[in-house]
């Protein structure tokens, strides 16, 4: 074992070895348990549950999977999001891009909430949020749009389906006749009772003036209440109703399906479906050349419209209510007066006077959706419009349950790209960081002088620090080796040599006084002058 400048060995302590062998492994242990609970804490929540409404998910009645291959097929470039919406204005060309949050099953937080408002509001993009519960309330509240967490009934406007031949009457589905971008309560009498014919529909450029059948499955309502900038700046957004429910139309939070509880709230004016729009956004885009000419563009810049509309029940968009063939499998029917007397009264047709045949979801959601993008924008390229592969609608799957064991990557994700994609998260973790390492420097015990060695493989600790009275001593060695070795001398033959010799060979009378002086004391000062005169020694000898 080497001695150190004392003489005692270098080696570590038994005791403090053991403290340290102690001390990492009750790291190791920390760091085991916590990356455990981190695995184990996301399965056991999403343990028992599964996962519904997503996107791809096949031919399950519950899932929106026929949409998604609808969209597809109408070469729309489909995608989704597993870890967080807060990414919507990170994404190329958001004026071009819809987001689908369709029935959240975990709550919208109020970061995300605020990136959506963005998205809408700043940077053009579209949005469908659809949900029968509060889940959306952070993001709806925005826009001055509150879900209720209950059913809606509605007697006057259910619609009734065979099973096995049986009727199944229930208030808790409900239709809607609505319209495109237009606010239901301002249409003339005459487009009320207007369906859109095929011609419209195949061409839905301008699409106005008529509605479409809209099916829910036990929505809830909407109720709606202007915001501040509603009253300060009344232009500032146009508001629509796409579609209500009757007058007569009730919540059903006390779970009676009476009408005449008092508990059960009856404003009169329960939305199903609303859309808000914003003009005059600013964004750089492919715009025509000034020539005009069809299929030449560059870029500038370009007024877009930012769009989000907020639907009552999910189940709309899902594979039962998407698709005529696989509604009727259920017994829904395309007529709601051929299937009985009881539903004349009762049905869409007393509102919808032609063309009232109801052909699916799908049919009005398509267009919706097209109407929402910027196809009708005159002043975007010719070429970017003409291919709806430049238009890009991605599925929310963050706010679904996922499986038991993608749950501690997919919540990983979430947190990671939380943490990263917001300013003010970003700079608090770091904050936090900093303040651990401060912790960590006023906590842990003060470690003694450390010695360098040149293998930076290992460190080798002092047994204690030096004595001050030893600091003269080790000065005067220093000289001694230094003459030593300037006269290429042996330490045998350096012992051998007398005094007057010796103080000869050093020559400066301060460096002999210390060399041989028996008496004479030293400041600190003193010594580090005696220092700096023993490494220009030699230089010129």
């Amino acid at each position: 074992m080497g001695l150190g400048p004392s003489g005692k060995g270098l080696g570590v302590v038994p005791e403090e070895k053991n403290s340290e062998v102690r001390f990492n492994k009750s790291v190791f242990y920390s760091l085991v348990i916590t990356a455990s609970l981190l695995l184990v804490m996301p399965m056991f929540f999403v343990m028992g549950k599964e996962t519904a409404y997503s996107a791809y998910e096949d031919r399950e009645l519950f899932q929106v999977s026929d949409m998604r291959d609808s969209l597809v097929e109408e070469d729309y470039l489909v995608a989704n999001t597993m870890s967080t919406p807060m990414l919507v204005n990170d994404w190329k060309d958001p004026h071009r891009s819809l987001l689908a949050i369709i029935g959240p099953e975990k709550p919208i937080d109020e970061t995300e909430a605020d990136e959506i408002f963005k998205f809408v509001t700043e940077k053009g993009g579209k949005v469908i949020v659809a949900s029968d519960n509060t889940n959306a309330n952070r993001l709806a509240n925005m826009f001055g749009v509150t879900f209720f967490n209950d059913d809606l009934m509605d007697e006057k406007q259910h619609w009734v389906y065979s099973d096995s031949g049986q009727q199944i009457i229930d208030w808790e589905n409900v239709w809607s006749a609505s319209p495109i971008a237009q606010d239901i309560d301002k249409m003339s009498p005459g487009a009320l009772m207007q369906g859109c014919t095929p011609f419209q529909i195949e061409n839905p450029d301008g699409l106005k003036d008529c509605r479409l059948p809209v099916m829910y499955k036990s929505p809830t309502g909407l109720k709606f209440e202007p915001i501040l900038k509603d009253i300060e700046q009344p232009n500032h957004r146009v508001i629509l109703t796409l579609g209500k429910a009757s007058s007569s139309a009730f919540i059903d939070i006390a779970g009676d399906g009476d009408a005449t509880n008092p508990e059960n709230p009856a404003p009169g004016d329960l939305r199903l479906m609303m859309r808000f729009d914003y003009p005059g956004i600013k964004v750089f885009d492919e715009v025509p050349s000034e020539d005009r000419t069809a299929f030449s563009s560059g870029v500038g810049e370009l007024e877009v419209t930012g769009s989000i509309v907020f639907v009552s029940d999910e189940e709309s968009f899902s594979n039962l209510l998407w698709e005529l063939d696989d509604a009727r499998e259920q017994g829904l029917s395309s007529d709601c007066s051929a299937i009985g007397e009881y539903t004349r009264n009762n049905c869409w047709t007393q509102e919808i006077l032609n063309n009232n045949d109801w052909g699916g979801n799908e049919r009005y959601f398509k267009l919706l959706i097209y109407d929402m993008m910027e196809f009708d924008n005159v002043n975007l390229s010719a070429p970017i419009k003409a291919d709806m592969g430049n238009f890009q609608i991605v599925f929310d799957e963050s706010r679904h349950v996922t499986g038991v064991i993608s749950a501690p990557f997919v919540e990983t994700m979430g947190t990671i790209v939380l943490l990263t994609s917001n300013e003010f998260l970003k700079w608090l973790v770091v904050l936090n960081v900093g303040l651990l390492l401060l912790v960590a420097m006023m906590v842990i015990p003060e470690k003694e002088n450390w010695r360098h060695v040149f293998d930076l493989t290992k460190f080798n600790q002092r047994p204690e620090k030096l004595d001050p009275s030893s600091y003269r001593d080790r000065v005067r060695r220093a000289l001694l080796t230094k003459v030593r070795i300037h006269h290429d001398l042996t330490r045998d033959e350096m012992a051998q040599r007398p005094p007057p010799e010796v103080q000869a060979m050093i020559g400066d009378p301060r460096l002999v006084e210390l060399a041989y002086s028996q008496s004479r004391t030293y400041t600190p000062q003193e010594l580090r002058k005696l220092m700096q005169a023993i490494r220009r020694w030699g230089k010129n000898n």
